[in-house]
């Protein structure tokens, strides 16, 4: 390959959101490049770590888009933009097919609404990280087979510079082998496509003001944020970088490989409380995994949380997860401390015990008189239904937040467009995936689901470059 050959697109990032852009390219006639920055056959990104299911927001993403449109502004608290959440409302069905025809096979998990379309073989029910021959692994080696039938490229290097001709994106300047060589790829478009920054320190700490030595990270941790950097050098606007998709995890996570990705602790954590060593709540776990996770995360001491729950609790949604805390937290190994009272249970983890008697005391008493409302913070009934902490044995698991992905990032149009601080499109530059910001994030739990956010807006980048290229 060298610096002269000319590309129709070049896509930078070979996750699912990359490889969809990509191929819908080269199925239409276009010469297509990808880079990648990782240098393994089977290099890692968070779609290879994935569950592997499509849907939007917990919903069937096969729905019909007038409901889609409803899910997405609850979900994220109506602060979507709508041009996105109509544009991914009215392309996931079809994305779910056209995926099916390239080869990618599904299952369905019983009645289950929003795993209707899971990528197959799926991973097995037990904790841990288990991704090769799963299938978004096996989709993304498909999806790779098919680029290449098709006469597209892909070169692993890392993208480090857009180039730019009279404000039009013109191609894509990346490092060329371990010495300090620069290789040029000429393009009539490119795509960025290279995922988040959670796998970015320091972008975490300007962006979120947190420290990601104490989180966990719960995806690949391969997005570094290039293509927020390259596409804001070149004049790009950027949505909120607030906010990020994770769950609450055992804090065992970082010594114990065996406790994630799974089971997220999620079911815990919101149906039961949530408190720190002081034996205070200080989050509505009402809001969700995602929204506590992220309230985690800004604490102090984000390694200073517990989950307190009771023998109910443990019992009922500890189970019925997709991969439940009980028993997969303790087959893996995982902290789990039980005790017959609030004040042994307190003695055992070291939670202040008069407080956390008082913090449980008032929240049993607001549920049994309809007034959650009035705790501090308040707790919301809805979506998470909550339930008392009133059967023994009790249990107080140690979490930690999860950062899977950033929400924020390169604001686009409905077409994957990338819009400049002038409110204008940049000429032959297009975002997909979680390099975008725009549609999730919300108040910090608005989550619509990674996957078929990139395999949606990759096609439809990929079908407006050729449009644009035939006009």
């Amino acid at each position: 390959m060298t610096s002269n050959e000319q590309f129709d697109v070049v896509v930078v990032g070979g996750g699912i959101a990359g490889l969809s852009a990509a191929n819908r390219a080269a199925q239409q006639g276009l010469k297509v490049l990808v880079l990648e920055r990782g240098t393994d056959e089977r290099y890692l990104c968070n779609s290879r770590y994935s569950g592997g299911v499509l849907h939007i927001a917990c919903h069937n993403a096969k729905d019909p888009p007038e409901k889609l449109m409803e899910v997405i502004k609850d979900a994220t608290s109506g602060n979507a933009d709508p041009e996105l959440a109509h544009s991914l409302s009215n392309t996931a069905g079809r994305a779910i097919d056209w995926l099916r025809d390239e080869g990618a096979k599904y299952i369905r998990v019983g009645n289950i609404v929003w795993q209707q379309h899971v990528l197959a073989p799926p991973r097995p029910i037990v904790a841990g990280l288990d991704w090769k021959g799963r299938g978004p692994d096996v989709t993304l080696r498909q999806l790779v087979t098919n680029l290449e039938k098709r006469g597209g490229k892909l070169a692993r290097m890392p993208a480090i510079a857009l180039m730019e001709k009279e404000g039009r994106c013109i191609g894509v300047e990346a490092a060329a082998g371990d010495s300090s060589a620069k290789q040029q790829f000429h393009a009539r478009a490119v795509v960025l496509a290279d995922g988040g920054y959670q796998g970015n320190p320091a972008l975490v700490r300007e962006h979120m003001g947190i420290d990601l030595a104490k989180i966990k990270t719960r995806g690949a941790g391969t997005g570094v944020g290039d293509g927020l950097r390259m596409a804001q050098a070149m004049g790009a606007q950027l949505s909120e970088l607030k906010y990020f998709y994770g769950h609450m995890l055992s804090r065992d996570s970082f010594a114990n490989d065996k406790v994630w990705p799974y089971p997220q602790l999620d079911e815990l954590g919101t149906v039961g409380i949530v408190v720190n060593d002081a034996g205070e709540r200080f989050v509505d776990e009402g809001q969700g995994g995602v929204f506590v996770a992220n309230t985690i995360a800004r604490l102090a001491n984000p390694l200073s949380t517990w989950a307190i729950l009771d023998h109910a609790i443990w019992e009922g949604p500890g189970r019925t997860a997709r991969i439940p805390a009980n028993p997969q937290l303790a087959n893996a190994g995982g902290t789990i401390i039980k005790a017959n009272t609030l004040s042994e249970l307190a003695a055992k983890t070291g939670i202040a015990a008069e407080r956390l008697e008082l913090t449980v005391t008032a929240y049993n008493h607001a549920l049994a008189s309809a007034q959650t409302a009035s705790l501090t913070p308040p707790r919301s009934a809805q979506p998470i239904v909550p339930s008392p902490i009133a059967k023994p044995p009790y249990y107080a698991v140690p979490l930690c937040a999860g950062m899977t992905y950033t929400f924020g990032g390169i604001f686009t149009d409905g077409d994957a467009r990338v819009i400049s601080t002038r409110g204008a499109p940049i000429a032959g530059l297009y975002a997909v995936g979680a390099t975008t910001g725009g549609l999730e994030g919300g108040s910090g739990g608005g989550y619509v689901g990674g996957l078929i956010k990139g395999i949606a807006f990759g096609l439809r980048a990929a079908e407006h470059v050729v449009q644009s290229l035939k006009g």
